[in-house]
């Protein structure tokens, strides 16, 4: 992975009506309004999941987490379910896939797909100190962060038009790459490996999307948000309404109207499999030599580097996207 408005809107509708006095009709008025993000809440979530321990595939930590993002889910009123395949890591070794599924509204044809990262790196490979190399990340901000937001966002679905269906997927092992210090031969195939088959399945379904957004570390401390190389590249009209969705929100500080770095994600699959427009919403840092924070794949990617200005920008923008879009 990671390599290289408005709070309501109103809408008009016109009834017409001809007769003989060419007379009209009383206009109607219909008002969406847009549910407030609570911060508190997402920061909430994003501390649960970093309580269970370190979400390593195939480890008890991850197991607890994945029943309990399910049920978060369905509590919210989601038809939710596990989207369990097989993966290869880096090394050839086998792995189990855990996806999360979370559909709003599932009989709705007007679908909007949302998703995030659930798992937690197994090295802390870009530690200075190599003996702390084989020690598995917390991921606070790498992964927890954009699963954070997300839970919130669907906690305030309920009041979600009918016609309009949201999926929320959180993708098992993007997180289990190459290590720094591995010496093998491998791709970068060995990154993103949840939303490899994920896209797969949802091409063989024929599930489509209007649009995919992506959130990948969205919860630090004044992060800033580029657009993303790939994202332009195949979704920009999804790009520029998101980015400005947060300017007219006032979230422009977050959201830099600036070309990013080019990543390897999990918007790649579904832009290049599942034929959906997916942007990544990631931090992106000029003066880091990763372009991440320095706490990034370290053991210190816990709470200190979560704040609740950064979730609020990035979850009020989301939820502005889904009702208003």
């Amino acid at each position: 992975m990671k390599k290289i408005l408005i709070p309501f809107c109103a809408i008009i509708l016109f009834a017409c009506g001809n007769n003989s006095t060419q007379k009209t009709e009383n206009q109607s008025v219909a008002t969406v309004q847009v549910p407030a993000f609570n911060a508190d809440s997402a920061y909430f979530f994003v501390k649960k999941q970093v309580d269970f321990g370190a979400r390593v595939p195939e480890t008890s930590a991850h197991k607890l987490c994945a029943d309990y993002l399910k049920n978060k889910l369905e509590e919210y009123g989601a038809t939710a379910d596990f989207h369990l395949a097989k993966g290869t890591l880096y090394n050839g070794q086998s792995v189990d896939i855990k996806n999360i599924i979370g559909n709003f509204n599932p009989q709705a044809k007007q679908r909007i797909l949302l998703c995030a990262h659930w798992d937690s790196r197994p090295f802390a490979d870009n530690e200075s100190d190599e003996a702390k190399w084989h020690t598995p990340v917390l991921g606070a901000n790498d992964g927890a962060s954009g699963v954070g937001v997300l839970l919130e966002v669907a906690r305030n679905l309920k009041s979600l038009s009918a016609e309009i269906g949201v999926d929320i997927v959180f993708f098992d092992v993007e997180d289990y790459g190459a290590p720094q210090f591995y010496q093998g031969r491998h791709t970068a195939d060995s990154w993103c490996i949840g939303s490899r088959e994920w896209a797969k399945s949802a091409k063989a379904a024929d599930y489509q999307a209007q649009f995919g957004i992506l959130l990948d570390m969205v919860g630090a401390p004044s992060a800033k948000f580029y657009k993303e190389v790939e994202s332009v590249r195949y979704a920009a009209n999804v790009v520029e309404k998101v980015w400005n969705t947060a300017a007219n929100l006032g979230f422009d500080g977050y959201f830099v109207a600036k070309r990013g770095g080019q990543l390897i994600d999990d918007h790649l699959s579904i832009n290049q499999i599942a034929n959906i427009p997916c942007i990544d919403i990631i931090q992106f840092d000029e003066n880091s030599p990763h372009n991440f924070g320095a706490y990034w794949h370290t053991t210190t990617d816990d709470m200190r580097n979560i704040d609740r200005n950064t979730l609020y920008a990035v979850g009020s923008t989301v939820l502005n996207m889904v009702f208003l879009h």
